[in-house]
């Protein structure tokens, strides 16, 4: 399933092991984080999200939940979601070291497939982009 709206598209991805709300969540941050959403800027309700995405309400406010728990979102009551005015900020060692952890993780996979650093690089390039929306 696909929904596209103004800011973002959201793909559910059947072959994808990781939960929909994750999926959900990870495009909308990887939509804050590429600038195609900004802050303040108006989410689909729950139940149009729901809807266009043919899954149930409550995963879509699961996913609004947590990315809200993380300070990427905020709720106003009776108005709806909405990116949040200031993104948190963390300290940027506390973010490389996060980073490390899932390059590690990509690297053994990488190895294990045969792949060089240079086809990983590749393929960071390439979702840069997609990231970016470029």
């Amino acid at each position: 399933m696909v929904y596209w709206c103004t800011m973002i598209q959201i793909t559910i991805d059947s072959a994808d092991e990781g939960p929909i709300y994750r999926q959900i969540m990870r495009q909308i941050r990887e939509g804050l984080a590429g600038g195609r959403i900004s802050s303040g800027t108006q989410l689909p309700s729950h139940r149009d999200l729901a809807k266009r995405l043919a899954v149930a309400q409550v995963t879509v406010k699961k996913a609004y939940d947590e990315l809200e728990l993380l300070g990427l979102v905020e709720t106003r009551r009776g108005r709806g979601t909405f990116a949040a005015a200031n993104l948190p900020e963390r300290n940027k060692e506390e973010r490389r070291n996060e980073i490390k952890t899932t390059a590690r993780r990509i690297v053994s996979q990488a190895l294990s497939a045969g792949l060089t650093l240079d086809d990983v690089l590749e393929v960071l390039i390439e979702v840069e982009r997609e990231v970016k929306g470029s």
